[in-house]
């Protein structure tokens, strides 16, 4: 897998030291997963963050805090565990491990050749992710957001004014981007994504058909 797009260097920065919410840490954790350059950035932060607490002084600590510290792991709630299988995943062949822990929901047509599968998350934070579909070919209204989205392309392929970008490439979207994703030709693409806010179609089309065009 050859992989050309990758996270700016400061999300991959927040992801290693835990600071993006459940959804963004998910599709950026799958990509570091696949991809070794950014797996070598996010191990340095680790290492540099560590540094920086060997220099913090020591502070005094009650007696009994590790065993209370197990006490709250053993009362936590344990996570949903969902296998996952052909019906849950669609058209994944190989799912990230990262995803193995989350159902998802049913899928429902967002627009022509375009249909989402919501992905369960602990309810936890602003935004959303889901699985996203686009049949072949599948040219999408030149639109920009009202927030962020992540996406990372598990099968498949898409392009845009910002290059093609295939399986294991990342592509981050803002109110400052406007683009008009083409899906290739070769078979249908499949996105995992994140989302905050909505998106904005430009041009008259855009603007009729917008507001029934919800993910």
């Amino acid at each position: 897998m050859t992989i050309s797009h990758h996270p700016p260097e400061d999300l991959l920065a927040d992801f290693a030291a835990g600071r993006l919410e459940e959804a963004h840490h998910l599709v950026v954790g799958v990509h570091v997963a696949e991809c070794a350059g950014c797996a070598r950035f996010v191990r340095a932060m680790e290492q540099l963050a560590g540094l920086a607490l060997e220099e913090v002084a020591p502070v005094p600590v009650a007696s009994d805090a590790f065993e209370r510290v197990l006490a709250r792991i053993d009362d936590a709630p344990k996570p949903r565990a969902a296998p996952p299988s052909t019906e849950t995943f669609g058209m994944v062949r190989d799912v990230p491990p990262a995803l193995r822990n989350y159902r998802v929901g049913k899928p429902r047509r967002v627009a022509p050749g375009l249909s989402m599968r919501p992905v369960e998350l602990s309810g936890a934070g602003k935004a959303r992710a889901f699985l996203l579909r686009s049949a072949p070919g599948t040219r999408m209204l030149e639109h920009t957001h009202t927030g962020t989205e992540l996406t990372l392309v598990l099968e498949g392929s898409f392009s845009h004014e910002g290059g093609r970008f295939g399986p294991g490439d990342f592509d981050y979207g803002d109110d400052e981007v406007d683009h008009r994703p083409i899906v290739g030709d070769e078979g249908p693409c499949l996105c995992l994504v994140a989302m905050t806010g909505d998106l904005r179609m430009n041009g008259l089309l855009g603007r009729l058909i917008g507001p029934f065009v919800r993910l």
